[in-house]
């Protein structure tokens, strides 16, 4: 049976029940960013961030859809350079017809979500969002964040070493006082610094987010309170692969079976550097945890 053609508009309406748009913050910019709404769908990349990487290895594949969790345009463009790497992306994505689109903090308020993912890969259980409501059948507006509770007790060391494990991550900060053992945890993927604050009142013993705040560091050093800065990319990855399983079967529902891949060459763009012997040198992400472990 030959494949069901379908639009990029169907798409948008397919993401729409998943992901609500109109749910995104109002300062957001998600939905098309790039592209021909009317054009078929030949097959969707997605990954966290759009690069020109991205764009590239989509056309290697033959893939005209792209699927990011940060969109290419945030802010208003004033001009638009072909030798800027703004410029080059929406040059090299109109030229081939290719459609970039966007979940953002629809993604992230989602009950699946990128706080939900990280969450699940911990294991923690009887979770609920640290801003918000919980996700209804009445169609509460969920919030950001999560925070839940560990099987069972870890001591500080069991946990970190199941974090970066998680994380497949070299390293992690630390701010404020690391707790013994731990049991109840909380974390906001991406930049959720400033609730940091508001995971202490809830009762968590450690909040991990990313690009933790100076001032918050400050903050959680002097009421004792521990916060993990994991990284921006480490704490939001895991979505992407979730996101893939979910819209695949969205659109099986609907006897639509276009090609759905995750990147396979996306990485972290920050970088690990130790000194080992007065010599800087690169971190692996997460083989050299697992034999000191």
């Amino acid at each position: 049976m030959p494949e069901k053609k379908f639009s990029t508009t169907t798409l948008l309406s397919i993401l729409n029940s998943i992901v609500p748009f109109a749910m995104a913050e109002p300062w957001d910019n998600v939905g098309l960013m790039v592209g021909d709404p009317d054009q078929q769908v030949n097959g969707i990349l997605i990954a966290l961030d759009p690069t020109e990487a991205l764009i590239h290895e989509a056309l290697s594949q033959n893939l005209n859809t792209i699927l990011t969790h940060h969109p290419l345009i945030f802010h208003p463009l004033k001009t638009i350079h072909g030798n800027t790497p703004m410029g080059r992306m929406l040059k090299t994505a109109l030229g081939h017809d290719l459609a970039l689109i966007a979940c953002h903090t629809n993604l992230d308020l989602a009950a699946f979500g990128v706080s939900n993912a990280l969450a699940e890969k911990l294991g923690l259980h009887d979770t609920r969002p640290l801003t918000g409501q919980e996700p209804a059948a009445l169609g509460l507006r969920p919030g950001f964040g999560k925070i839940g509770s560990l099987p069972a007790p870890l001591s500080s060391g069991q946990f970190l070493s199941r974090l970066l494990t998680a994380l497949a991550a070299p390293g992690i900060q630390i701010a404020g006082l690391l707790p013994e053992t731990i049991h109840t945890v909380a974390l906001c993927g991406g930049s959720g610094s400033d609730l940091a604050e508001t995971a202490w009142t809830m009762g968590a013993q450690v909040y991990i987010t990313g690009e933790v705040k100076h001032s918050v560091a400050r903050w959680a050093e002097g009421a004792g309170f521990c916060v993990i800065d994991a990284g921006h990319y480490p704490t939001e990855k895991l979505i992407v692969p979730v996101l893939a399983e979910i819209l695949k079967k969205s659109c099986a529902a609907r006897g639509l079976t276009p090609t759905i891949t995750t990147t396979a060459q996306q990485d972290n763009p920050m970088q690990w550097i130790v000194l080992h012997d007065n010599k800087p040198r690169f971190c692996q992400p997460i083989e050299p945890l697992r034999k000191h472990n």
